[in-house]
Order: structure tokens, then C-alpha cells, then sequence
């Protein structure tokens, strides 16, 4: 039998973590993480970017698999610079995207160079 242990987190420890760059710029924080019903899978990050105190944010669905934990840190990174993220696919805190849509999916994916999960 293994003796090996596995780390875990809870959705609680994540939300409000700070997604870096690898050249240490902020790209905003985590607000929500979204789960593929079908696998069980962490399918998305939702990242808060922009606006000030909660006002005028921009969010972005982020690739789970296009980030990694910095866990000294208690952050996360993306390599994605602030420019390129100004480009990305957002959308309105009061209007989300259909995340289950393969054809969305694959563009977020493809825009993160990021292996979709699904396949």
C-alpha cells in the first residue's frame, strides 16, 4: 500500500487568491471555480480583473489546467501578461457565459494554450 499523500484544497482557501504572472504582475484574484458536472473535474477559474473595490471588474473564465499553485505564495500563475489578458474573452459580473459549451470552450482554451479538459 502507498504511502504517498496528496494535497487537497478547499474552494473557500481559493477564492480570493491573487493570480500572478510569472513576472510577478497581478492578473487579479480568484472569484469562483467551476466544476464540469459530468467528470467531477475543476473545469474553470473565475478571475476578477480590473474595477476598483469590486466596482467595474471584468471577469474571465481561465482554463483550470493554464495555471499552477504557488502555494508558498497562496497565489496562482498564469502565464499570461496584463496586455494580452486585456484581450481575452470577458464578460459581465451579472451576465456568464454558457461554460458547457464546447465551442466557447474551446476558444478560451485555444486563447490560454491550454489543452481542453474534456479531451
Amino acid at each position: 500500500m502507498s504511502t504517498a499523500t496528496r494535497a487537497t484544497l478547499s474552494a473557500t482557501t481559493i477564492i480570493g487568491d491573487s493570480v500572478n504572472n510569472p513576472q510577478g504582475e497581478n492578473l487579479g484574484t480568484i472569484k469562483d471555480i467551476m466544476l464540469d458536472l459530468d467528470t467531477g473535474r475543476v473545469a474553470y477559474a473565475v478571475l476578477s480583473y480590473g474595477g476598483f473595490l469590486g466596482m467595474g471588474d471584468k471577469l474571465f473564465a481561465v482554463p483550470w489546467n493554464a495555471m499552477r499553485l504557488d502555494a508558498p505564495n497562496h497565489a496562482f500563475v498564469l502565464d499570461v501578461d496584463q496586455e494580452r489578458l486585456k484581450e481575452a474573452e470577458g464578460f459581465d459580473p451579472n451576465e456568464w457565459p454558457d461554460m458547457a459549451d464546447q465551442s466557447w470552450g474551446r476558444r478560451l482554451h485555444d486563447f490560454y494554450g491550454a489543452q481542453p479538459y474534456w479531451e
